[in-house]
């Protein structure tokens, strides 16, 4: 029986071959009809035998192209038009359903074999790509995702490319940053002082070349420009940490193959998967004891961000086998946006290799951890963003603009949440324009009136400025309740649930700083059960980039007369500056109240004499983290004294008596790796006491915790606590696919600010 259906798929379906997928599966079950793109959906009309079409209809669900993603596919009956043949016709931009773009992709394996291949006409070619790889996102300027709408309509296509693109039959039918050597992009490399070294041929013969010679070289990739240099000449290393003004942060490398990467890591099957997959971000992995990696890279660290090359300009670097390993860094001085455009990087760099497909959105890579069993999603970028999240809420019009650090936002469309890539701290002009632009590209790109905002509580974070130019309607939410809410949403809960927020510091309710919280609620509202006692934080923002301050703020806090002796004991050439402390503590002079397990970590790290200062944020707390992935047992089963209030309606953890003892194990030469071991299992311990001990008070709590905030980038904290609760009967949740720390409050902000919208 002849039939007519007309298919209606939405997602992730534009830029990923999905109308020549249609067409094959047209001629393969004898189909005529059309199939068009629109704003966020394909439009398929199908005309054949009922057989056919059901058939069509399945392979259609279940074997679509890879980096396709259905999210909905309706089917609806209509009377035949008896088409002669079946055609992909002009997209058409009408329609209101959700667009989704493809994140850009990593090289595919087709794409690689033609580029490897002398005989094939893109050998070698840095940009060569197809319906399955390339870029998408980066260069993508509106929609529909059509040629004349990316960064890639100023080239115009050769016979040969244009023919390919026409024809149905071939892989790149419809490929919109389709390209050779004759009608695409081209490289160029010059020295920084402006002087061009080639314009035609050899860029990588040089670049190679300069490389070896310990040059530092500004490549330009799919979403900025990264700084390369060779990974074994430490003193190159070195002068590009000045550069980037980036003492000890880990700077990410690129190694030329999985062979050399398992050469200087530990490598499990999951990890070699993600390193080699379609999105190839930076995996974070552990060095071999053996390794001859510098330790430069990642300074005292066990770990290292490793990353194989994605682009077909990166094979290239590797070609001739001269380079296995490179520094491979965003050319961005520390705190800066990445650089993008084409202008010069004379302050960073000493050569530039660029090229003229221009960049229209810049994404940095992403970084992923696994803990063991799961992939922790560290920074979302490049090959990740900008997939939707779907929810039940109905948050339409709705932003929501994150924190101060690790920056994301997230706008509302159509029962789902767009949150845009890691962005950094706002802190400076450069980074403010820089979410500025991105933010509005997202809200012309989704058409997001942005009827209301949702912004920290936090009354001088520079989203609250920048919301109330963008409405009238500004919503503040708490900073752990947006921490708690985002692992809820993730997960898919919507009944209150338990929640152990371990974090940096964030604005409270009472105007103290949280970071250690014991809540229960969803995004309706939270109640909270438990916290950690407030401590002096001494110079507020100064305590946090010179932890032993806050060491000295805890000690003279549980005992003003010996915590000032113990404290002149641990820092003796800081002997006055403990006195003005100690009158700063005294008089609550610049010393705001705080509780917060991040601060815990940096105090421990002070006390031990690992990190006195702070280079960057989160050091503390990641270097003991590192002591303790990377022991191969655990003996200790020691646990510091702490102390829990439970006289109060809200209870309260008091480590004082854990400081004091580590203090003194610290005196006694106690090994490092001893004690920072005997603190964790302290923090493990506490916690779980907490949640039986609140259970016991309140019977009525739904037994399923959520674990979020910065400090759950702690392996081993999270493993632990996990595996105790699921003992003790409770069902955990944690982050998957959003960070845990300040890169996920969006997502919990702009949920929170929906329930509130919408009462």
């Amino acid at each position: 029986m002849y039939q007519a259906l007309k298919i209606i798929v939405t997602g992730r379906i534009q830029g990923v071959g999905f109308r020549p997928f249609i067409y094959s599966l047209a001629k393969k079950y004898s189909l005529r009809g059309t199939v068009q793109n629109n704003l966020g959906t394909v439009q398929i009309i199908a005309e054949g035998k009922q057989a056919a079409l059901s058939e069509m209809v399945q392979e259609l669900t279940f074997s679509h192209p890879p980096l396709a993603k259905i999210d909905e596919l309706t089917t609806h009956q209509l009377a035949p038009s008896y088409y002669e043949d079946f055609t992909i016709i002009a997209s058409e931009e009408s329609g209101n359903a959700l667009p989704w773009v493809s994140p850009d992709a990593a090289i595919c394996v087709d794409c690689l074999e033609e580029f490897s291949n002398p005989e094939n006409r893109r050998y070698l070619y840095p940009f060569i790509n197809c319906t399955q790889c390339g870029p998408r996102y980066t260069i993508t300027e509106r929609l529909p995702y059509d040629r004349t709408h990316t960064t890639m309509k100023e080239f115009e296509m050769c016979g040969r490319c244009r023919e390919e693109y026409d024809d149905p039959t071939s892989r790149r039918h419809h490929a919109q940053p389709i390209c050779c050597a004759e009608c695409g992009p081209a490289l160029k490399l010059y020295h920084t002082a402006g002087d061009v070294i080639s314009g035609d041929q050899g860029e990588i013969t040089q670049v190679i070349d300069l490389i070896k010679q310990g040059k530092i070289v500004g490549i330009k990739g799919i979403g900025g420009y990264h700084l390369a240099c060779d990974a074994f000449q430490e003193k190159v290393v070195a002068r590009l940490r000045l550069k980037k003004r980036r003492p000890k942060r880990p700077l990410a490398i690129m190694v030329k193959s999985l062979a050399v990467a398992r050469k200087f890591c530990h490598l499990s099957k999951q990890e070699e998967e993600t390193l080699t997959g379609q999105t190839r971000p930076i995996v974070v992995l552990r060095k071999k004891a053996e390794g001859t990696l510098p330790d430069l890279l990642s300074p005292g660290l066990s770990t290292i961000g490793i990353m194989l090359p994605y682009t077909p300009l990166h094979y290239l670097l590797f070609e001739n086998n001269e380079l296995d390993c490179l520094v491979m860094t965003s050319a961005n001085p520390s705190g800066f946006p990445i650089q993008y455009k084409d202008e010069s990087l004379h302050d960073l760099a000493d050569y530039v290799l660029t090229h003229d497909r221009k960049i229209h959105l810049p994404i940095d890579d992403s970084l992923v951890q696994w803990d063991g069993d799961r992939l922790l999603h560290l920074r979302n970028g490049r090959g990740l963003v900008p997939d939707p999240i779907k929810t039940n809420d109905q948050v339409d019009d709705i932003i929501a603009l994150g924190g101060q650090q690790k920056n994301t936002f997230a706008l509302g469309r159509q029962n789902h949440v767009i949150m845009s890539p890691h962005i950094g701290d706002l802190d400076n002009e450069e980074m403010i324009e820089h979410f500025e632009s991105q933010l509005s590209h997202y809200r012309k790109w989704l058409g997001v009136e942005a009827a209301y905002a949702a912004v920290d509580k936090h009354p001088l974070y520079t989203t609250t400025s920048l919301a109330k130019n963008l409405t009238s309607h500004v919503i503040p939410v708490q900073h752990h309740h947006a921490h708690h809410v985002s692992c809820m949403e993730e997960n898919g809960l919507g009944e209150p649930s338990l929640g152990i927020i371990l974090d940096g510091t964030g604005y409270g309710d009472d105007g103290h700083l949280w970071g250690f919280e014991f809540l229960y609620g969803n995004a309706d509202s939270f109640e909270r059960l438990a916290h950690l006692h407030y401590s002096p934080l001494p110079g507020g923002e100064k305590a946090v980039k010179e932890p032993w301050r806050n060491a000295v703020g805890m000690l003279l806090n549980g005992c003003p007369e010996e915590g000032k002796k113990l404290s002149v004991e641990l820092f003796p050439e800081k002997t006055k500056q403990i006195h003005i402390i100690e009158q700063m503590v005294k008089q609550q002079i610049h010393s705001p109240m705080a509780g917060s397990c991040g601060r815990l970590f940096d105090a421990v790290s002070a006390i031990l004499g690992i990190n006195h200062h702070s280079t960057y944020e989160g050091e503390p707390a990641i270097t003991l983290s590192d002591y303790m992935n990377r022991r191969s047992t655990h003996s200790s089963n020691k646990i510091y004294t702490y102390s829990i209030h439970t006289g109060k309606p809200v209870m309260q953890i008091d480590f004082y008596s854990m400081i004091h003892e580590i203090v003194q194990d610290k005196l006694n030469n106690v090994p490092p790796s001893l004690i920072i071991e005997a603190f964790h299992n302290t923090i493990i311990s506490c916690c779980i006491e907490m949640i039986q001990k609140l259970v016991k008070r309140r019977p009525d709590l739904n037994k399923n915790v959520v674990l979020s905030g910065g400090s759950f980038q702690n392996i081993y904290l999270t493993r632990h606590i996990q595996k105790r609760l699921h003992l003790e009967g409770f069902t955990v949740y944690t982050h998957n696919k959003v960070p845990c720390h300040d890169g996920g409050l969006s997502l919990g902000q702009l949920i929170i600010a929906s329930r509130a919208v919408n009462k």
